[in-house]
């Protein structure tokens, strides 16, 4: 992959991808209901899936890849969308927020997906005046939307019944689900840690831990913007949002209140867990320095009666004493002994 765009120095509203080269074509997904009626159909060419457009119908048009800015200017134009709704939208960088336009609604989040660490893609979801939802993903894959369209498919919940404002407040809401499922996963790896942490500290539980760290911050930064836009999404007084779709977003603002409080949770366990690593390699290193120094002492006074009957001077009478060898061995073995006796009763051994 190439580097990503320089865009400094740009003028506001220049439609430029910031990502990653990509070489995978676009694909065009519209989705057409009403509570009777249902069409899925994939496209390649834009004016091609607007042909299939019916006045009568909700309309859902998912793009897959944000790299075409061909693509996206021209669908801006067909729709009247604001040049800098498209920047943000080809920006996959772009801080998650919620804007109102009086004729269309936009919001910018990140869905985010886990295979051993930690992903996330731009998600662009644009409300429209005509009953009209368009959605925009970075990349062509699995998504959080595959139970909303077998809602559709199937004509099963209140989805079919309910119009476009409905269907923006579903997607939003698969996306926050696949964030609790995303934080039970990460839970289970807390607790496997913090086991190891435990039983068996080391270096390569220091490194997991840190990369868990890194883990929180990455996904608190894709979560905290999340309750201002749910919550501008739920309280503007824009007419594309009936009443009966805001008592689902003020649920939906609740959901993320208990995403939010449960990564500041992981956050403080994970920092615990930094401080409970530290006082276990502290522990045992004062287990290892209170060995050593309990050794050190026993052969301090070993070594003073050594050190005395290992001086060469003539006049030593203990030299020629027969039994004097044995005798101080003898000596310097009761030393040890009492000693090792007494650190046990004063408990430092």
């Amino acid at each position: 992959m190439s580097p990503a765009i320089d865009t400094t120095g740009l003028p506001p509203g220049t439609v430029v991808y910031s990502g990653d080269e990509q070489t995978a074509s676009v694909r065009i997904t519209l989705l057409e209901y009403n509570e009777k009626e249902f069409l899925e159909k994939e496209f390649t060419d834009f004016d091609e899936c607007l042909l299939h457009v019916k006045a009568d119908m909700v309309k859902w048009i998912n793009v897959d890849g944000i790299h075409n800015t061909e693509l996206i200017q021209k669908i801006g134009e067909k729709f009247d969308i604001h040049s800098l709704t498209l920047e943000d939208i080809a920006n996959h960088e772009q801080r998650p927020k919620f804007e109102d336009y009086e004729t269309y609604l936009v919001s910018i989040m990140k869905m985010l997906s886990y295979n051993s660490k930690v992903h996330s893609e731009q998600l662009s979801i644009i409300l429209l005046d005509n009953n009209t939802v368009l959605s925009f993903q970075e990349t062509d894959g699995g998504d959080a939307f595959d139970i909303i369209r077998t809602r559709i498919r199937q004509g099963k919940g209140r989805v079919r019944k309910m119009g476009a404002d409905y269907l923006a407040y579903c997607l939003i809401d698969a996306v926050v689900d696949l964030y609790f499922i995303i934080l039970e996963k990460i839970g289970d790896r807390i607790e496997v840690l913090e086991e190891e942490l435990v039983n068996n500290p080391n270096k390569k539980t220091m490194k997991f831990l840190h990369g868990m760290k890194r883990e929180m911050i990455f996904l608190r930064k894709a979560v905290w913007p999340m309750r201002e836009l749910i919550n501008n999404f739920e309280r503007c007084e824009n007419k594309l949002i009936k009443k009966t779709t805001r008592l689902f977003l003020r649920d939906l603002y609740d959901h993320t209140i208990r995403v939010i409080d449960t990564v500041e949770t992981f956050r403080d366990l994970l920092s615990g867990m930094m401080d409970i690593y530290l006082s276990s390699v502290s522990n045992r290193m004062n287990e290892v320095m209170k060995v050593l120094t309990i050794i050190t002492t026993i052969f301090i006074p070993l070594s003073f009666i050594a050190g005395i009957y290992g001086m060469n001077f003539d006049n030593m009478p203990e030299l020629h004493t027969r039994y004097g060898y044995y005798i101080l061995l003898v000596v310097m073995i009761s030393v040890a002994v009492s000693m090792v006796f007494y650190f046990k009763k004063r408990k430092w051994l």
